[in-house]
């Protein structure tokens, strides 16, 4: 068996497997080789004793700081062979965080619940990182060894078993990667190569564009490769990749996104990649034909800023700009609030335009909540702890009526009452110490006093992360999840509201009132606290879905306080009703 790593400064290297240490044979490009058998192994630098984990490891059962074992892909038994991959287009993603899915924490239990999300509706499921990372308890965005499944999870067997059981059930499995930094702890990459240059706000990031970065690149496209090959996964979130800093004239996103479509015809399925993104900048998901770099989609935290601020009315820090009258409408219509005009929280103009006659919907993600949004608020209070549950089920009729990819965080589709807060565990009693005090005095200068903020060390804090799927059986709840059910079945019953055309959207905004038209449908969303009656722009024909009380008359309907209504109009040939309305209190 051939043990290989690369350390082109190193003078000497040696390969210490199950307890021996061997020699390893200096090759080109500053590789290093030796021939051994045995499963767990290490890597020795020059006359240091420190054992070194493999940076490309696919197994670390002792955690990030302990010795590598060997994986043999070839060993597990796929049953989705017949799996042709699921596209972005028409879909609707599920985002969930392995470690507080359910109270069990793992991969093998998160099978389980899969049943939920295929009688929800749901087409793809967006698993938080599961990369190795120091201690158990994490969000998993702190990261070292990208290539290893984290070990309180189940390890690599048992994300295939979840994969598997995923494809099995029809659901595409997407998985969030982090290539723009390393956590704290365990990230011993610089010490076997120059890996590292510079730092950004989490951390130290990768050498993308200097000396000896070629090795780099290839470190990570080839981790992105082995995800979707290896672990049979449909696609990749790429996060923060605006700190990816890259001045070569081909991007690392460009480079990434010609070998996976390379991989997806090899394959022959479908192979998405989607960005995280604070640049606005549209060129991310243009085709490279077109001068972009050719990623599939990118979330949108636009309409997401949009959508908090109409159903909550905060209007603090970032949220100011999207008070501005009318911000929602031109932000559903435009994709981004901020093209080329001026934020007022980066004290700039921001962004650039989108030409929505060529770039479809379908690549950009709307949501009303994500792990961000929620778990980066001092207490990690979901939306549903403040806004009404009125208001809840307009925004997310607005979501699922847009011509976006919806997506929604795990627990969303019941109004959870568990908070999904910030956690951690690392071993290392200083930087745990760091970390706590650092997170208290961020939110300290935003006026939320110590005691409010939960340690992030504390294990009760993941612990009240945790879902909790009892209260989904609860009357309240099993309303939202009615709603949520039966907006994602009108979705796919009337094409015309995933239809991703841009261009053919139309978005009125008046006061409280916003009216979206798709086709022959229309979205009348009475955000306000009392009763409106609205004008359509043509006869009425039947309600589909509604949330409160709805008389439709004519050319107008009249709706209840903060409720929607989803209106076919007369004469459509659109499909017949297939939902029926839900109670004021969805």
């Amino acid at each position: 068996m051939s043990f290989t790593v690369w350390a082109p400064k190193a003078q000497a290297v040696r390969v210490r497997v199950d307890g021996t240490d061997q020699a390893m044979t200096a090759g080109t490009g500053g590789w290093w080789s030796a021939d051994v058998d045995g499963t767990d192994y290490a890597f020795l630098l020059d006359d240091s004793d420190d054992a070194l984990p493999d940076p490309r490891s696919l197994w670390q059962p002792e955690g990030v700081h302990g010795p590598s074992r060997r994986y043999d892909h070839g060993a597990f038994r796929w049953t989705d062979g017949d799996w042709t991959g699921r596209q972005l287009a028409g879909g609707v993603v599920y985002e969930l965080h392995i470690g507080t899915f359910t109270p069990e924490g793992t991969l093998d239990s998160a099978i389980a619940k899969l049943d939920h999300l295929v009688d929800l509706g749901i087409t793809l499921v967006e698993v938080l990182p599961v990369n190795s990372f120091d201690g158990t308890d994490g969000w998993g965005y702190d990261g070292v060894l990208w290539g290893a499944v984290h070990e309180p999870y189940g390890g690599p067997d048992a994300f295939k078993r979840f994969v598997d059981a995923c494809h099995a059930r029809g659901l595409g499995v997407l998985l969030d990667v982090v290539y723009n930094h390393l956590g704290p702890s365990g990230a011993y990459l610089d010490r076997f190569a120059p890996y590292f240059a510079g730092r950004n706000d989490w951390g130290p990031g990768l050498n993308l564009d200097g000396p000896e970065s070629d090795e780099v690149r290839r470190y990570v496209v080839d981790n992105a490769l082995g995800w979707l090959r290896d672990f049979h996964v449909d696609g990749l979130r790429l996060d923060a990749v605006h700190a990816l800093l890259d001045r070569r004239a081909t991007h690392l996103l460009e480079q990434l996104a010609v070998e996976v479509d390379a991989l997806s015809a090899g394959l022959g399925r479908p192979l998405t990649l989607i960005a995280e993104s604070d640049l606005n900048d549209a060129r991310l998901v243009t085709a490279r034909e077109g001068g972009g770099y050719g990623l599939q989609a990118q979330w949108s935290d636009d309409l997401h800023h949009c959508l908090h601020v109409a159903l909550t009315g905060e209007t603090h820090g970032y949220y100011a700009d999207f008070a501005e009258p009318g911000a929602l409408a031109r932000t559903l219509t435009d994709v981004f609030f901020h093209a080329g005009t001026w934020s007022s929280f980066r004290g700039r103009t921001h962004g650039r335009p989108v030409d929505t006659r060529v770039l479809p919907g379908y690549r950009f993600l709307a949501y009303l909540q994500n792990h961000d949004q929620i778990g980066n608020r001092a207490t990690g209070d979901r939306m549903s702890a403040t806004v009404s549950p009125g208001l809840l089920a307009c925004g997310a009729a607005i979501v699922f009526c847009s011509p976006y990819t919806p997506m929604i965080f795990m627990g969303e589709e019941w109004a959870a009452s568990t908070p999904w807060q910030f956690f951690a565990s690392f071993p290392d009693q200083e930087l745990a110490d760091a970390v706590r005090t650092g997170r208290r005095r961020e939110f300290g200068a935003h006026g939320w006093g110590e005691a409010e903020v939960p340690d992030p060390m504390d294990p009760a804090t993941a612990r009240r992360s945790k879902l909790d799927w009892a209260e989904s059986d609860e009357p309240a709840h099993r309303e939202v999840l009615d709603l949520y059910r039966s907006l994602i079945a009108l979705r796919r019953d009337h094409p015309e509201l995933a239809d991703p055309r841009l261009a053919d959207l139309a978005v009125e905004q008046l006061g409280t009132v916003l009216v979206m038209r798709r086709g022959d449908l229309r979205l009348v969303c009475n955000l306000g606290a009392t009763a409106v009656t609205q004008s359509l722009d043509s006869a009425g024909g039947s309600v589909l879905l509604a949330s409160g009380d709805v008389a439709l008359a004519g050319q107008t309907v009249r709706l209840s306080a903060e409720s929607f209504a989803i209106v076919q109009t007369a004469g459509s040939s659109s499909s017949q009703p297939t939902s029926a309305s839900l109670s004021a209190n969805s």
